[in-house]
């Protein structure tokens, strides 16, 4: 099965984490280096690499801090780890390595074991999103879910299923446009690019069926945070009687997504883009990365099973 690079954009090699800087696509195809776990995290809060590029980057650091000889280090790396980015759970997978090695298990192991079933698990996933789609139908997503939207279309192909996508720019950073365009044109589908604006418009035009999306935390309740804006796709999806699903990670120990704490990223990041100024010197931005759409608006999760 062809998988786009942002399938498994982490490499490990001769003692270095390469890491595919998601940032300059689709300009430039580049893997930047992180030789310690401070330029690992720098990698994760700088969002060089997101979603679940993210969680491999934690268990490679793991893995390099292993070969380093530095396992007395966990606990403070699982730390700096934790503190990176807040609306991410990344203290199930620092909790996971830790646990780990209290009980003296062969981390190494573990952690390749881990990485092996996750790589089975996001196929499975986006395998069992596939039959959810029939012939001819045209998908609306927004932001990104690492490859897994070019995988659930290689698989419809498999299935002799013609499938479509129109993709939300995915304001302010951009990685609907930059990313999912990218990596679906690069797959050979049909992609079209709307503004987040359009998707009413679009929605009541008849021009896609089903909204697929996926989800950077999912709370014991259902409800799910995700890529501003998916919260307003989600009630519009309701409006015009679409089903909505989500590709989500396994759940968290958080309740409901009124627990989950929402990441509020630098207004720079809105108002410039690559150096240019968008707005007037002087105008304040706000920009919360995520928001949170409750369960009852969600029509299926799709979910993916990490074993332990």
């Amino acid at each position: 099965m062809k998988c786009s690079p942002l399938f498994w954009p982490i490499q490990f090699k001769n003692g270095v984490i390469y890491v595919l800087d998601e940032t300059l696509l689709p300009q430039k195809l580049t893997y930047i280096k992180a030789k310690n776990y401070q330029e690992a995290c720098n990698a994760i809060r700088q969002m060089k690499t997101r979603a679940v590029g993210q969680v491999l980057l934690v268990m490679y650091t793991f893995l390099l801090l292993i070969k380093q000889g530095k396992q007395k280090d966990l606990a403070k790396v699982a730390q700096a780890i934790n503190a990176t980015r807040p609306t991410l759970s990344f203290k199930f997978l620092t909790d996971m390595v830790l646990g780990w090695a209290e009980s003296n298990a062969p981390l190494e192991k573990c952690i390749l074991g881990f990485l092996e079933g996750l790589k089975f698990s996001r196929v499975k996933q986006a395998e069992e999103a596939s039959k959810l789609i029939k012939d001819g139908d045209c998908i609306l997503t927004h932001c990104n879910v690492s490859g897994l939207m070019p995988l659930i279309g290689e698989f419809c192909r498999k299935q002799g299923k013609k499938v479509s996508f129109f993709a939300t720019e995915t304001r302010p950073y951009m990685q609907g446009a930059r990313l999912t365009a990218w990596e679906l044109k690069r797959g050979g589908f049909n992609v079209t690019l709307i503004t987040d604006g359009m998707i009413a418009a679009v929605m009541s035009s008849g021009k896609v069926n089903k909204v697929i999306v996926g989800a950077d935390h999912l709370a014991q309740n259902g409800d799910i945070a995700n890529k501003i804006g998916t919260y307003g796709i989600a009630v519009l999806a309701r409006h015009f009687n679409l089903p909505f699903y989500v590709l989500c990670p396994p759940a968290s120990g958080l309740k409901s997504g009124k627990d989950i704490k929402i990441e509020i990223r630098p207004d720079k990041e809105m108002l410039e883009y690559q150096g240019l100024r968008l707005a007037p010197k002087g105008v304040k931005g706000y920009y919360p990365a995520f928001d949170v759409t409750p369960n009852n608006l969600i029509t299926k999760h799709v979910y993916m099973e990490i074993k332990r």
